[in-house]
């Protein structure tokens, strides 16, 4: 039986983290990573396969970055766990014997077990499989005609993509705007208006009812009675966290059907961690289990995990999960961080929200310019800073980093007006005008006169 001081099961972004993190804070543990892939793909890179990358070859994680620290990897698919004994055993028949473990198995496309016609030709989902993909993009090379099911953000990113190759695609959203999950309203139709000004076509505030085919997917059904045609569908509905193998081990799940896990990433069992997609997540400003799944979580959870193996720190905790979005199409992106004024509302809080629309380099008449609009939402009775949303040039997806940071710790809106940043011409609004800056005066000067 192969043994290992630590076992990290999952090749994605949180096993990737949790090993290197592991092996820095613990250099004289042996660490072995196992996973199903061959070859791990960059998770949010996964869209632009299908347009600016025009390969899967180019979103692909060296495995030297392992190798290098220090960290054994191998190939195979996790079974069972024998949690008494420390045992993983592997499809293969082989075992590896382990004295700590972290769970990072990630999650899997969903596909709802009501819609008929998932199981048609040329009907796919969006899993985090280099093969699959390559599939997929063998597949489109000779349709016309595609229809994607759900307006997230890998629906309207890979949408946008496909595009791009001169395909008549159409995301189908059920909510009434795309993205409409994420940013609030005003936001959400900005997105929209320039998806469809792109050339992607939009049919929102209607679901899919039935997908049509004979053997080969040829339309889709949605529930007004509609028929769109489609020569291929993509199924962007969501994911969900894989947990077989910790159920299967009696492990504990929470009522969202995650991994349960304590803020050190531990689950009941003081020597098994979960990390990423699979783990159970708390909403950082509420505190109430949230499903939220992006990579950039998954690191957060993976290098709390990793730092806390053999030896907790009070000060290494996860404090709760913000949601941290950002998307761009062509020069405009759109970030969003912490909660929306839609969800603020819906939790009872009492807020108020201020904006400021400048631009993101000075003068504005520079070449390189875009106009930037900065939204904040704090609450009421402190000014403590509890989401933003921004629309703007490539600075955005930093800015909306600066936002989260903000939110996370707590700082409030009075405390950024006086908050000192480095500014130029080139790269960032005018000292003057700093868009995040007004845009707490303007959550200021309400809460003044509240």
């Amino acid at each position: 039986m192969e043994k290992t001081d630590v076992l990290v099961v999952g090749g994605s972004a949180a096993g990737i983290i949790a090993a290197l993190t592991g092996k820095s804070s613990y250099p004289d543990k042996s660490f072995l990573l196992l996973r199903q892939e061959k070859q791990v793909m960059v998770p949010c890179g996964i869209p632009y396969i299908f347009g600016s990358l025009d390969s899967s070859d180019k979103n692909v994680i060296p495995d030297a970055v392992l190798k290098n620290a220090g960290v054994d990897i191998k190939i195979g698919e996790a079974d069972s766990l024998d949690i008494p004994n420390k045992v993983c055993h592997v499809s293969d028949g082989s075992e590896i014997g382990f004295e700590k473990l972290v769970l990072a198995v990630g999650s899997t496309p969903t596909v709802p077990k009501w819609l008929k016609g998932a199981e048609l030709k040329n009907v796919f989902t969006i899993p985090k499989s280099k093969e699959y993909i390559d599939g997929i993009l063998d597949a489109l090379k000779d349709v016309k005609k595609i229809i994607t099911i759900g307006g997230g953000f890998i629906g309207v990113e890979m949408s946008d993509e496909i595009n791009k190759r001169g395909k008549d695609v159409t995301i189908v959203e059920i909510l009434p705007h795309i993205l409409g999950l994420v940013f609030d309203d005003e936001i959400a139709i900005s997105v929209e208006d320039l998806l469809k000004s792109r050339g992607v076509k939009v049919v929102s505030g209607v679901g899919v009812k039935e997908i049509l085919g004979d053997g080969k997917v040829n339309g889709v059904l949605l529930s007004n009675g509609e028929k769109l045609e489609a020569d291929a569908v993509i199924l962007s509905m969501g994911y969900r966290p894989n947990v077989s193998i910790a159920e299967k081990a009696g492990m504990k799940l929470n009522e969202l059907g995650f991994i349960d896990v304590d803020r050190y990433m531990r689950t009941e069992n003081k020597d098994i961690f979960a990390a990423g997609d699979c783990a159970a997540k708390r909403d950082f400003v509420v505190g109430k289990p949230t499903g939220v799944m992006l990579a950039s979580i998954a690191c957060a959870e993976a290098r709390t995990a990793g730092m806390n193996l053999y030896k907790l720190s009070s000060v290494k905790s996860f404090s709760g999960t913000i949601a941290i979005f950002a998307t761009a199409l062509g020069d405009l992106a759109f970030g969003a961080a912490g909660l929306t004024e839609n969800q603020a509302a819906k939790e009872g809080l009492d807020i108020i929200t201020g904006a400021f629309t400048g631009v993101d380099s000075h003068p504005g008449t520079l070449p390189s310019a875009h106009k930037q609009t900065i939204k904040l939402i704090a609450a009421q009775e402190s000014g403590v800073i509890l989401g933003g949303e921004v629309i703007g040039g490539p600075s955005t997806g930093e800015l909306i980093n600066l936002i989260g940071f903000a939110i996370q710790n707590r700082m409030t809106v009075n405390s950024m007006l006086t908050a000192q940043v480095g500014t130029h011409p080139l790269l960032t609004g005018s000292p003057i005008f700093y868009p995040l800056i007004k845009a707490a005066e303007a959550v200021c000067c309400g809460l003044k006169h509240s």
